[in-house]
């Protein structure tokens, strides 16, 4: 790893525009949001690693993101940047961190840029966010948008549902993810969208789309490391499982409780122990103490 040169933005948008002949290359992103999680994205060759505020689910325990405050995105994200050293870390913009302003919006993604070390921001919303993703690209901050399912937003469409699933709202995510683009942003995640939908866009814009529940047309596929691995108590319909961790690791735990409770853990080869002689003269000493 201490050879390979960090991807960024750059290698992005060319795994959709190769140059010299180089073949289109599907892109891969998933959530992490600690060391180990970093790492293990990391050294498997993940393109991107998004600092989810999905964090606030899988981390916290909450019912939806936004619970989670910018303070704890940028903890979390700081830790994820200085174990991912060669990977292009997003990291979200939490509810109410952008929406309000061009300037809360320019604020926030400079505290990420300052406390965490990260590179690029991801931002929900379409038209409406435009202003705010000029300003920050303006500036030199890249900017990931996120279209369909806005989870941020879940509250307006009665929670967790897919989108554009009629024509007028098809044609709106068709001009947000057009305003996007050429507002500066270098990605644009589709979320929870009609695969037919996400193709369409995908075909109609030069920046690269990451789908999640939005088919295989998409430039890249995004998931969350949580539910991808099996840890999660609840399964997305669009979520393929690529193992049952939560199972193994509650069985895991089940058989030390059993272990510890019928003192078959710890054994000799989990203990320490002392020379006789140092341990005789232990036991000669410590009558006097104890008498």
């Amino acid at each position: 790893m201490a050879n390979l040169k960090k991807k960024n933005i750059i290698d992005i948008f060319e795994a959709k525009n190769p140059k010299n002949g180089n073949a289109i290359q599907k892109i891969s992103m998933l959530t992490a949001y600690d060391a180990t999680s970093a790492r293990l994205c990391e050294r498997a060759g993940v393109d991107i690693i998004l600092v989810g505020d999905s964090l606030a689910m899988t981390m916290q325990g909450h019912d939806d993101t936004n619970c989670v405050s910018i303070d704890e995105m940028i903890y979390h994200t700081k830790i994820v940047v200085k174990n991912a050293l060669h990977t292009l870390i997003v990291a979200d913009m939490p509810f109410t961190a952008y929406e309000i302003s061009v300037q809360d919006a320019f604020h926030n993604a400079g505290r990420f840029f300052k406390e965490s070390g990260v590179r690029a921001v991801k931002m929900e919303g379409g038209l409406n966010i435009v202003p705010q993703v000029k300003a920050l690209t303006g500036a030199g901050i890249p900017v990931m948008g996120h279209l369909g399912l806005t989870p941020q937003r879940s509250a307006m469409f009665g929670g967790f549902k897919a989108q554009a699933r009629d024509t007028q709202s098809a044609l709106k995510l068709l001009k947000d993810a057009k305003a996007l683009e050429e507002a500066g942003c270098f990605s644009i995640v589709l979320e929870a969208v009609p695969a037919e939908i996400a193709k369409y866009v995908s075909e109609s814009i030069k920046i690269p789309t990451i789908g999640i529940g939005a088919g295989n047309a998409c430039d890249g596929q995004v998931l969350v490391f949580h539910d991808m691995l099996g840890f999660s108590d609840f399964t997305p319909r669009f979520v393929k499982k690529y193992a049952a961790l939560g199972d193994l690791a509650q069985d895991a735990i089940e058989n030390y409780i059993n272990d510890v409770k019928n003192t078959k853990f710890p054994i000799d080869e989990h203990v320490f122990s002392m020379e006789d002689e140092e341990l005789q003269a232990f036991l000669e000493q410590a009558k006097n103490i104890s008498d």
